[in-house]
């Protein structure tokens, strides 16, 4: 077990140890000091197929069931089934039986009992189900000495259950994107709930979003591809609305979930209740090309956007932070189509960005380049022309759409000297950007009056270049320093 990354614990009497190693769940028995490969003979993979990154046969998230109640067995995920395997191992029982053959996805347990010590079979065994290509949610259970789960809860929505500690009584939520998760309560059949509360009345006061639709597409490179698009309120079919991007690698999977609104940054919700469409697609990406990946993935997406009908073409603008701030940086240097891009704590040069720290652990950003988000095969001087082919700084003088570029002072995640890099580039070379930078604050905004601040310019940006309104004074001829606090109370009290 030396320098192994993956261990999940002991079992429940205390005799094994599960850990998983180059593509297999292992067993290490304490009593005898032996290891045990329990996977090697089950006819399946436990390699996580949808990993893309620079790490050798990584497991499946969120890795397993758990250990069985008397330690006999461990319940194990592959990538898309439920299956009990012997501690010792063996060919093991697929539990679903059909989540590859039906492309869904069985994945993690609702541990009802909080007390238990570990999966007792006797019981049902209830789990989340999830639609890979329909992105519909549900929930299953398994009943000991039947094969197969049977669904309970099925639909174009998201579930979570409960259940009362000392009777059969049982709690779920639904969810979509208009459906605040209100509690339903039912009877371990989940069927013929009753809904036992109201608490988003207000909803009713406010624009919503009209609808939704799945995107299915291919990248550039020949993936199979989704994308969330969601109308604006009081949509008009026929007609084609201004629309927000927002990207940070898959992102499909929220079709059906709630977004309640908020003046924290970018909000679905408040910008289809603004008349924007909004779209959120799919990145995968390709070892060394973590920036051209963006291109050929999310252009894709927004052309089948397009051909909907729903998405003016001449008025799209883009939004990302963190990793997706990296992406929306580097697409504005490969393509025209956005009038407008507004990126957060963004990474510009990943030469520069690989060597400096992680300010939030004190590690060093090395790793997370060559064994995680970054997606490189080794570290700069070994592969510069990738290094520099996906870093948006050096493609500066190809950006000809308006830029916000937020970078915080305190940013522990993304070295803010990384927005300095890119906005002193673009600003040598004549280009229109505005560089945000709140005093004080981390890789996000905590201060209330910072997240609405940033919430408001971030929206007038974009109803400027995308609605055509007026462009405020502070976007226009800019703040002076001695001004700043007065401007910052004014804008405060804007809606």
């Amino acid at each position: 077990m030396k320098k192994c990354r993956w261990y999940f614990g002991p079992s429940p009497d205390g005799t094994h140890f599960l850990y998983y190693e180059d593509g297999h769940y292992f067993t290490y028995e304490m009593s005898s000091d032996k290891k045990f490969n329990i996977t090697k003979d089950v006819p399946t993979s436990f390699i996580n197929e949808e990993n893309d990154q620079n790490v050798k046969n990584p497991p499946i998230y969120p890795y397993y069931f758990g250990w069985v109640k008397d330690g006999v067995s461990v319940l194990l995920y592959d990538n898309w089934d439920a299956w009990n395997v012997p501690v010792h191992g063996g060919k093991g029982v697929n539990l679903t039986v059909n989540g590859k053959k039906e492309g869904i996805r069985y994945r993690s347990r609702f541990r009802l009992d909080p007390e238990e010590k570990g999966i007792d079979l006797k019981k049902p065994l209830y789990i989340t189900v999830y639609g890979e290509w329909t992105k519909k949610g549900g929930v299953a259970f398994i009943e000991k000495g039947k094969p197969g789960a049977k669904m309970l809860l099925w639909d174009d929505a998201s579930f979570s259950i409960r259940k009362a500690k000392k009777a059969d009584v049982y709690l779920y939520t639904r969810q979509t994107y208009k459906d605040y998760p209100d509690y339903w309560v039912t009877d371990k059949s989940l069927k013929k709930g009753k809904k036992i509360t109201e608490a988003n009345p207000q909803q009713k006061e406010f624009l919503w979003s009209d609808g939704s639709i799945l995107l299915d597409y291919k990248s550039d490179k020949g993936d199979k591809l989704q994308g969330a698009l969601f109308l604006p309120a009081n949509y008009e079919k026929g007609k084609s609305y201004p629309t927000i991007v927002y990207i940070y690698e898959k992102l499909s999977q929220g079709l059906n979930r709630y977004y309640a609104p908020s003046a924290r940054g970018f909000n679905k919700t408040v910008y289809t209740s603004r008349g924007y469409a909004v779209l959120m697609p799919d990145i995968v990406y390709k070892m060394n090309d973590p920036g051209m990946s963006s291109v050929w993935c999310v252009l894709p997406a927004i052309e089948a956007a397009i051909k909907t009908g729903v998405v003016d073409k001449n008025n799209i603008g883009i939004h990302g932070h963190s990793w997706g701030g990296y992406q929306s940086s580097f697409l504005v240097t490969q393509t025209d189509i956005f009038k407008a891009c507004v990126t957060g704590a963004p990474l510009t040069n990943m030469i520069s960005m690989y060597s400096s720290i992680y300010w939030n652990s004190g590690s060093a950003n090395q790793p997370i380049f060559e064994s995680s988000q970054g997606r490189f095969t080794g570290g700069y001087w070994e592969n510069i022309e990738a290094y520099t082919r996906n870093s948006p700084v050096y493609f500066a003088e190809n950006v000809k759409t308006p830029l916000i570029i937020l970078h915080n002072d305190k940013d522990g995640a993304v070295d803010w000297n990384q927005g300095i890099e890119y906005f002193n580039t673009l600003r040598r070379l004549g280009k229109p950007v505005v560089m945000l930078q709140y005093k004080g604050e981390n890789h996000g905004l905590r201060k209330p009056e910072n997240q609405r601040d940033y919430t408001i310019r971030m929206r007038q940006f974009f109803d400027h270049h995308l609605k055509g309104k007026p462009a405020p004074k502070w976007l226009e001829e800019g703040i002076p320093h001695l001004k700043l606090k007065d401007h910052l109370k004014e804008i405060s009290k804007k809606k």
